[in-house]
């Protein structure tokens, strides 16, 4: 079995399964994106969700405090103070630019 194929098939055929090709790896692509969009949103879900259950106890245990004095006020400081720091510290951590300086090559550019 022989196939008679001319010049102008060959290439009309190469050209086919580049299109093919490319529109395959576009379609890869797409899909990657939209997966890892799907992943980020479902990361801030659950950020969210960690966020507000912790924030709730916290104001929970500060609330039990507070309505119920054990007539130590360390107990009290603590349970105000802790929480404070806490945010504090995550707040700064946030806020705070820091920069990484990358070496410089030889010649004196980056």
């Amino acid at each position: 079995m022989t196939f008679d194929l001319t010049p102008t098939q060959l290439l009309a055929g190469a050209g086919a399964l580049l299109v093919l090709l490319y529109v395959w790896r576009a379609g890869a692509r797409r899909a990657k994106a939209a997966a890892e969009a799907a992943r980020s949103g479902a990361r801030l879900l659950s950020l969210t969700g960690r966020v507000l259950f912790t924030a709730g106890l916290i104001v929970a245990v500060q609330w039990l405090v507070i309505t119920h004095p054990a007539g130590n006020k360390w107990v009290l400081l603590a349970a105000l103070g802790l929480p404070a720091l806490f945010a504090s510290y995550t707040l700064t951590r946030a806020l705070t630019v820091t920069t990484m300086d990358a070496p410089r090559k030889r010649g004196g550019r980056r």
